[in-house]
């Protein structure tokens, strides 16, 4: 594990990143050392760790702002992880998977991963996530404090946008940062049929057609948690909102 400064020369810097502070957890010499340096080039204040459990150490001890995190990792995997981090504070966190399995995928984003990544990728679109992700955290503060006129009332389904709040039924349904934003993008317009490069351009804003299947996989843990009838598949186009007919 390293402590690294905010910039190759140890000079402050006036990025976008500036201060704000990433954990990388990978157990790879090399892909460590190439996330860390793009996001020093980033601004960001940068710790790794190559094993489970000083990554849950590392992440108590240091607060970080966001997770990068392998799932398959020594001592014991980025699930859990993930879940004992999130079970000490609530922390954006990228997953990075060497097999392009969705049921990974889905685990992931299902004890708390806010999006993922399938090695082997490009240290640019790592950087361009990591940066939309913080930005939706912050999205997500200042709408905690910025009150909405009302509750969107779907039917069941119930999204309180001040709160960033999702209830089924009248129970609660906890959505990661990113689920939310995708709920309430396809709830802006219900019914109408969302392309999956309109949904990354508006929730990832990433307009790269590779990432569509990060949208699909979102759309199907989202599905388990608000149930799957309410997100109609229009094959080869994209995904609407299901409401109830007047």
């Amino acid at each position: 594990m390293e402590q690294t400064h905010t910039s190759h020369n140890g000079t402050a810097t006036t990025t976008p990143g500036a201060q704000r502070r990433v954990l990388v957890v990978e157990d790879d010499a090399t892909i460590v050392d190439a996330i860390a340096t793009r996001l020093r080039a980033e601004g960001f204040l940068v710790q790794t760790a190559g094993d489970g459990p000083s990554a849950v150490d590392t992440a108590e001890a240091w607060q970080p702002d966001l997770l990068i995190l392998d799932i398959m990792l020594p001592g014991f995997d980025g699930l859990e992880v993930c879940r004992r981090v999130q079970a000490q504070r609530p922390v954006p966190v990228m997953m990075l998977t060497a097999r392009d399995d969705e049921t990974d995928m889905l685990v992931g984003l299902g004890v708390g991963a806010d999006d993922y990544m399938t090695k082997p990728f490009s240290m640019r679109e790592l950087a361009a996530r990591v940066h939309v992700l913080l930005r939706r955290v912050e999205r997500a503060a200042l709408a905690a404090t910025t009150p909405r006129s009302g509750i969107l009332r779907l039917g069941e389904l119930e999204i309180d946008h001040a709160q960033r709040r999702v209830r089924v039924r009248s129970e609660d349904v906890h959505l990661t940062p990113t689920e939310f934003d995708l709920l309430v993008c396809l709830a802006n317009t219900p019914r109408a049929v969302l392309s999956r490069e309109q949904l990354l351009a508006e929730v990832w804003d990433w307009a790269d057609a590779s990432g569509t299947r990060t949208v699909d996989s979102h759309i199907k843990a989202l599905r388990r948690k608000i149930g799957a009838e309410r997100i109609r598949t229009v094959h080869g186009v994209g995904y609407a909102l299901e409401t109830p007919t007047p």
